[in-house]
This record gives structure tokens, sequence and C-alpha cells, in this order.
């Protein structure tokens, strides 16, 4: 069966918060969930879905994706390696979320530390899905991205958008580093395949290829 996704617009910063599913079971990716509601929202879904939660998954550690690590950890105990997997070249930005949300003026539920460590060529299974977990760092050094090659989908953080790119000014963030995961990582997959982003509308790997401004160079 396809993988089913799910997706809650979420925080003051606009965040796209993912369910994935397959065969009953589900996967949280990176839960901005910054209020008791779009908490609520999620799992509202969960429960009319019929869903057992067995991933806990981010694709890096910056505040408006880990808004409701905490939350879901203790909602969810049963998940595969018992919480958030998450690439360890992040752990200082999980553990510094607090300080985060200072910075940006806003309050973070102290998250738990990783319980997992993901690494790129792992593989995540959820159903009969196998998503292949890429390392894509420049937005964040342990930015990682799920891919689903049977279904022609990435579930891929603040990497790339619909004609833009990650931001680069943020702790441990570089531009060339960046540009060499997308040029690596993503844009040798095909075309067609869907990209479903941290912010905005999803796009596709040749919509990007051919009119992302920051890609050209990448040909």
């Amino acid at each position: 069966m396809p993988l089913t996704v799910q997706s809650f617009v979420v925080s003051p910063f606009a965040e796209n918060t993912y369910v994935l599913s397959s065969q009953g079971e589900a996967a949280i990716v990176d839960p901005g969930t910054a209020s008791r509601a779009e908490r609520q929202a999620v799992e509202a879904y969960l429960e009319a879905a019929g869903l057992t939660v067995r991933h806990l998954l981010l694709t890096h550690g910056h505040l408006d994706h880990v808004f409701g690590c905490a939350h879901f950890a203790r909602r969810f105990p049963e998940a595969e390696h018992g919480g958030w997997q998450m690439h360890p070249a992040d752990d200082p930005l999980l553990a510094n979320a607090v300080i985060q949300g200072e910075l940006f003026g806003v309050r973070v539920d102290p998250p738990p530390p990783a319980a997992h460590a993901l690494a790129a060529g792992d593989t995540v299974r959820l159903g009969d899905v196998a998503l292949r977990v890429l390392h894509v760092p420049g937005h964040s050094p342990g930015s990682v991205a799920f891919y689903d090659e049977a279904g022609g989908l990435l579930i891929g953080g603040d990497v790339l958008f619909q004609g833009s790119i990650g931001r680069t000014d943020l702790w441990e963030g570089d531009l060339d580093t960046l540009l060499a995961s997308i040029r690596d990582e993503v844009l040798t997959l095909p075309d067609e395949t869907v990209v479903l982003s941290g912010h905005g509308a999803r796009t596709t790997v040749g919509a990007e290829r051919r009119t992302n401004p920051f890609l050209q160079d990448l040909r």
C-alpha cells in the first residue's frame, strides 16, 4: 500500500508537521505543534484513522520543528527506540531548544534527548513502506530527509522548498554544504519525486531543477 501523508501547518512559523502511515502504523515527523490545540489535532487524526505510532522522527533540531517533542514522547512511549530519532550532529540543537526559543521570543518545552541516532542509509519501516534516510547537511549539520523510493516521495525538512532553499545563517549552517547536499542527494532522484518540505507547498525534484533560482548552477 502507498504511504499516506497528513500534514498540519502549525505554530507561528507555519511549519509542516507530518503524519505518515501505512498498514495501520504511523510516524510523526517534525512536531512543530506549539499549542495544545495543535497537538490535539494530531492526536485526533491518529485516533480517527486507527493508527499506532511506531516512529517519532526529526529531520533536524531547529526549534520550529521540535515544539511538540516533549509532549509526543510522553504520549507515545511505545514508539520504536522509545523516543525521537534524529541524526546525532543535531544533538546540540535539541539540547538547546529552550535557548533557541528565547532567541526568537517563544517558549519551548524542553525536549528529551534523541533516543536513537539516524545515519545515512538507514531504513525506517512503516507498514510495508521502507523510508531510506538521506543525510543532507547545510541547513543544519544533522539535517536528514526520508525517501520513499517506491512511492516517489521525499520528506525533506528544510533543505529544499518550492522556489527556494533552507536558510544557512543559523548555528553551523553552511551554504556550500547545503548546495552540495541538494546536488548529490536530492537532484539525483527522479524528476517526478514529490518533495514535502518543512514549510510551504509541496513540489517536485524536476520542477525545482528547472525553475529554482538557487539551483541553476547545480545543473
